[in-house]
């Protein structure tokens, strides 16, 4: 019978109808042999994709092997698009899809199946251009990649925050190996843990000239494992300094160790052994553009001589660049003084008029999850916030408030710890506030409705949504239902705050502005895929010029007096209680705005060393 020429979609069974009264019969499709040969290809069963081919098994059960291990190859996927026939000969078109790592995109091409029948049956005809049309006898496939070296962290001056330290490259030249490589990555696998296949891999994907990176070691793990690495015959070892011991504030920077067989099991995509990785803080968040993405080629190479000889597709990968923050040296260096003498602190220091972080320091606190983080109570230093309320509704500074030693509100049991002026003899609100009164502040709770004191909340940035690239606590007020959950919040006893959002209270006076935080301003998201997305943050939000403008001299009254007050320069803020030997101290000088908490210590003189390391630095 003549079989005309057609096209098939890849579901489609191939048949003939039969016209004669000697019966009939269903004609040979090609479309199985296709189907199980590409199925074998990308499930790794070479047994049965060898087999519907008309070459011998076990060289197309290699040939096949050798590609995954050539091409680093995490996954093959692949496509029928079109299936035609033309007398004893077909062809399958299809579409494939290798994942080759290194955060690059999928490597998609066309190629095309020839198929020729065989004793009645439908065969693949073999030949290495099945694998790749440009892919010929005596060739093999090789991933070639230009490693980038890890970019700083740096401060808002371009100076970087972590210094170099000397890290050691494990890796080889493949054809220095000969045909040990299996037996010298095997030794490496032993001693170091990783994957044996994983290092494999990498090394008959390599170019043989080119020293292929393999494990990465820091200085003390090198040490313990030199000898056994000097005992693998091809095994090299090459000293390579990258940027990352951290400086201060070095929980926000973050650590980078090398990439370990359990991190990168854990970690995945495009990671692999050799690798430097972020291990928490801003290593951590931007690890993808610290490291970038690796410029890489799928090429062909003559077995005989190595030499390249076509390049099949190009990836230039993403460049690696620095990210640049906006702590401040000199800053940083006057906050790790401040704080050395406490036994337990946190100090954040904020640029008034923009909400950029200038400092983080902490003595046996963390400095991302306590001074960023931390849910801590807030105390009388809420009374800022609620001072904004009460004045809003025309409580006056002026006002005399009573100060005793203890007062109910609506039930609640308020216990003022300082001195106290007595019941009948009053000072004004503004002294009351000042020194930090828990039982003056707590009578002014009818005075304002638990909308007023939610809406001052609200506009200090309290509760609201950051987009910090590491943790960070905004506050929290909890609904008011009565008048002594009011009476709790202006005296901060229900209220938790972090010293990241103090500061920036602080900085909302000093400015007039409340504005939320940034600590990152280059990249503009820790994801390089958002990075053409616009991130929303809370909008700033203006004081009422006139409440402000009582409110700073209250503070001004707060800070007098005080150790913060220690030098030159005009202070603003407040020293304020929060119970189980915890205080606070929070305001500005000048353009910079600072919350410090301490336990058992005065935070007024932390923040009088700030200033005055301040006024003494370069």
């Amino acid at each position: 019978m003549r079989r005309a020429r057609r096209t098939l979609a890849a579901t489609v069974t191939l048949a003939v109808a039969c016209t004669t009264l000697t019966g009939c019969f269903e004609e040979p499709s090609p479309h199985d042999a296709v189907r199980d040969f590409l199925v074998g290809w990308q499930t790794e069963d070479y047994d049965l994709a060898a087999g519907r081919t008309d070459g011998d098994v076990a060289t197309v059960r290699k040939a096949l092997a050798d590609a995954k291990l050539e091409l680093d190859a995490a996954s093959f996927r692949f496509k029928i698009t079109s299936i035609s026939m033309s007398g004893d000969e077909s062809k399958a078109d299809f579409h494939a899809e290798v994942d080759l790592g290194e955060n690059n995109p999928l490597w998609q091409y066309e190629s095309v199946l020839p198929l020729h029948l065989v004793d009645g049956s439908w065969k693949v005809r073999w030949s290495p251009s099945v694998l790749h049309p440009q892919l010929e006898e005596g060739q093999r496939f090789a991933v070639d990649t230009e490693p980038k070296p890890r970019q700083p962290v740096v401060d808002r001056d371009n100076d970087p925050l972590q210094s170099d330290t000397v890290l050691y490259v494990a890796g080889v030249y493949p054809n220095r190996l000969g045909d040990r490589a299996e037996e010298v990555v095997a030794q490496l696998s032993e001693v170091t843990g990783y994957a044996q296949d994983r290092l494999l891999s990498r090394v008959r994907s390599s170019p043989p000239d080119k020293f292929v990176q393999l494990v990465t070691f820091g200085r003390s793990r090198y040490q313990s494992m030199q000898a056994k690495l000097s005992a693998i015959d091809g095994i090299e070892v090459q000293p390579q300094k990258q940027p990352v011991d951290p400086d201060a504030p070095r929980q926000i920077v973050g650590s980078v160790s090398a990439l370990t067989p359990e991190t990168e099991q854990k970690l995945g995509g495009p990671q692999r052994a050799g690798d430097s990785v972020g291990r928490n803080g801003l290593q951590q968040a931007y690890q993808n553009y610290l490291t970038g993405s690796t410029a890489t080629k799928v090429i062909t190479l003559d077995l005989k001589t190595g030499r390249q000889v076509a390049e099949l597709k190009a990836w230039p990968g993403r460049q690696n660049v620095s990210v640049k923050t906006t702590i401040d040296r000199a800053m940083q260096a006057a906050a790790e003084q401040a704080v050395a003498d406490t036994e337990t602190s946190a100090l954040v220091a904020v640029q008034r008029d923009t909400g950029e972080i200038l400092a983080v320091s902490t003595k046996n606190l963390h400095q991302e999850r306590d001074a960023l983080a931390g849910k801590f109570p807030a105390g009388t230093a809420f009374s800022i916030v609620a001072a904004d309320a009460l004045l809003k509704k025309g409580v006056s500074a002026k006002q005399k408030l009573a100060c005793p030693q203890e007062r109910t509100v609506g039930g609640a049991r308020f216990v003022h710890a300082g001195q106290s002026t007595g019941v009948t003899t009053s000072a004004t609100f503004q002294e009351n506030f000042a020194k930090g009164c828990v039982t003056a502040l707590a009578s002014l709770a009818r005075r304002v409705t638990a909308d007023d004191l939610a809406r001052s909340a609200k506009a200090f940035g309290v509760g609201l949504p950051w987009r910090l690239p590491l943790k960070s606590f905004s506050g929290a007020l909890p609904e008011l239902s009565s008048d002594a959950d009011k009476a709790r919040a202006i005296a901060g006893q229900n209220v938790e705050m972090s010293p990241l959002s103090m500061a920036l209270v602080a900085a909302a006076v000093g400015s007039g502005t409340w504005r939320p935080p940034v600590l990152v301003t280059e990249p503009r998201s820790p994801d390089p895929s958002d990075e053409a997305k616009p991130i929303v943050q809370p909008a700033p939000v203006p004081m009422d010029p006139k409440v402000r403008t009582t409110l700073m001299a209250m503070m001004r009254s707060g800070a007098a007096g005080t150790p913060a007050q220690a030098g030159k320069g005009r202070v603003y803020g407040v020293r304020a209680s929060a119970g189980n030997q915890q205080g606070w101290f929070v305001g500005w000088q000048g353009d910079v705005a600072i919350a410090v908490l301490t336990k058992n210590y005065d935070p007024a003189a932390v923040a009088g060393s700030f200033f005055a390391g301040l006024r003494t630095s370069p």
